[in-house]
């Protein structure tokens, strides 16, 4: 979702009109334009749950003020309670968070899931417009709010062809070098925070445990991301042997880098409410291998189908899957190509044009 806001930000900003951004933080980047102004909000504790009220009652103070000045506002989910635009880049309602840890850090999550499923129902109601960012979004909010369906538009989110682009063999090598794989070696990838059971490594964990455990399996699997459950991942590899077959990197910044690399990301997740990583790696021209459910299973074409995982709780239909991909990776090649082309046109600055052109035929009427 920051990559998301930032893009609708920057867009605002460069058109020259005034801007004001209320947030906890905000990119460097846009403290360098004139004619944005940065409300910060503080998060006590550095605890979201905790930043949450004041957040609302910032926006609520400054999104008033603004809509009777005559400007627009658009905030995020339960972020803040008022009758203009909401941007719902997730749905709470749509998937409860599974509480890991202490004792003490699973209450938490309880709490926090119910809080924010109120403050979300509470706030996508009051919303004058509903923007969601797939198909899979919008009928989320439409069973967990109940409002009719005319209020709630669709607007995918956008891409940086620049830095997420097909990459060319020399690239390749280059990548490969600079993270130290093999060259001959096939790698796929999983990329995701690994704090609870929502992206799914567990179930990508049991299938390439099962397609080693074979010998005929020549692939490896590299994991980018951090969270709670890092070390505790890399204690059940090492305890299961598959040390020289699974590798974390931890949270990544050249994450352009790694998927430049690799041959393959698998996103086997129990929700997205759209994908933006797997749309990064299709950009890149990297198949895709992701849950059926997710929003941006809806931009794969029928050609692609096979890269489509019906239920992300079942290792041996992964298992099933990754051999697919394996025996028929060439054919699939130039569907992925069709897609990546696809996904790169629909820039953020495009996606951003096409909010404010909404926004304007609404206000319009």
């Amino acid at each position: 979702m920051d990559r998301a806001n930032l893009a609708l930000a920057s867009y605002l900003a460069r058109q020259g009109g005034p801007v004001r951004l209320v947030a906890h933080r905000i990119a460097a980047e846009l403290l360098a334009y004139p004619n944005v102004r940065f409300i910060q909000v503080p998060k006590p504790a550095g605890a979201y749950l905790l930043g949450e009220p004041l957040l609302d009652a910032a926006g609520r103070y400054w999104g008033l003020r603004t809509l009777a000045e005559g400007g627009e506002v658009v905030a995020n989910g339960g972020n803040c309670t008022i009758p203009a635009v909401n941007w719902l880049h997730y749905v709470h309602a749509a998937y409860a968070s599974e509480g890991t840890g202490s004792l003490v850090r699973r209450l938490k999550t309880v709490v926090s899931n119910r809080y924010y499923r109120h403050t979300e129902r509470r706030a996508v109601r009051k919303a004058r417009l509903v923007i969601a960012n797939s198909e899979r979004t919008r009928e989320d909010i439409l069973r967990a709010t109940g409002i009719s369906s005319e209020r709630v538009h669709i607007i995918y989110l956008g891409s940086d062809p620049e830095r997420f682009r097909p990459t060319p063999p020399e690239e390749r090598r280059a990548a490969r070098a600079t993270l130290g794989w093999p060259e001959a070696r096939r790698v796929a990838i999983f990329v995701g925070a690994l704090g609870d059971r929502r992206k799914g490594f567990d179930t990508l964990f049991e299938a390439w445990a099962r397609l080693c455990a074979r010998g005929d399996w020549d692939v490896d699997l590299k994991v980018a991301g951090g969270g709670a459950q890092l070390e505790s991942w890399r204690h059940k590899v090492r305890t299961r042997g598959l040390g020289e077959r699974i590798q974390f990197l931890g949270f990544r910044k050249d994450i352009q880098v790694v998927m430049a690399a690799a041959d393959l990301l698998v996103s086997p997740t129990r929700y997205e409410s759209y994908g933006l990583g797997v749309h990064e790696a299709l950009c890149t021209g990297l198949p895709a291998l992701v849950s059926r459910a997710t929003g941006v299973a809806e931009r794969y074409p029928p050609e692609l189908r096979a890269l489509l995982l019906d239920d992300p709780d079942d290792a041996g239909e992964l298992v099933q899957k990754l051999e697919a991909w394996r025996a028929q990776g060439p054919a699939l090649a130039p569907h992925v190509a069709e897609l990546s082309a696809t996904l790169r046109a629909w820039t953020w600055d495009r996606m951003a044009a096409e909010m404010v052109g909404l926004l304007e035929r609404e206000r319009s009427r």
